[in-house]
């Protein structure tokens, strides 16, 4: 196996290509043989939540968002899902109490677990990539 291993896929922001990112991230990790534990889980509910905020909350202004996959063994996994829409993720206070917008609490709690962090970077064309880094091998989670 490759000590450097990237992938990349261009989906259309429409709800169903949630599902479809989710897939293909699931395949690429098969690929690169890390499809069967804890870790690869979370890596496909992050996907799941950065995609579906790249086609919820960029109010059809970008036409397609980008999931980019980088594995360099022994040292990190980045994920980052890239839309051409300005507007960056907004952390709510925690005192709000509604059914929707904890993507971002879920993300961030999830790569803090992992001992990871969470990002967000402008691009170049005004949109922004959300990524996470974990480190890699990933600790075992109990």
């Amino acid at each position: 196996m490759a000590d450097h291993q990237e992938a990349t896929v261009t989906l259309p922001s429409d709800p169903g290509s949630v599902s479809e990112a989710r897939r293909y991230v699931a395949r690429v990790l098969a690929d690169w043989g890390l499809a069967d534990d804890d870790t690869a889980d979370t890596i496909r509910l992050i996907v799941s939540e950065l995609a579906t905020n790249a086609v919820q909350h960029t109010f059809g202004q970008s036409p397609t968002f980008t999931v980019d996959l980088r594995l360099d063994r022994d040292v990190e996994f980045v994920l980052g899902v890239t839309d051409s829409h300005p507007r960056l993720p907004q952390r709510l206070p925690a005192a709000v109490r509604q059914d929707n917008g904890r993507g971002m609490v879920i993300i961030r709690a999830l790569a803090k677990e992992y001992g990871g962090r969470l990002g967000v970077s402008p691009t170049p064309d005004g949109g922004k990539t959300v990524s996470i880094a974990l480190p890699w091998p990933a600790p075992a989670q109990a």
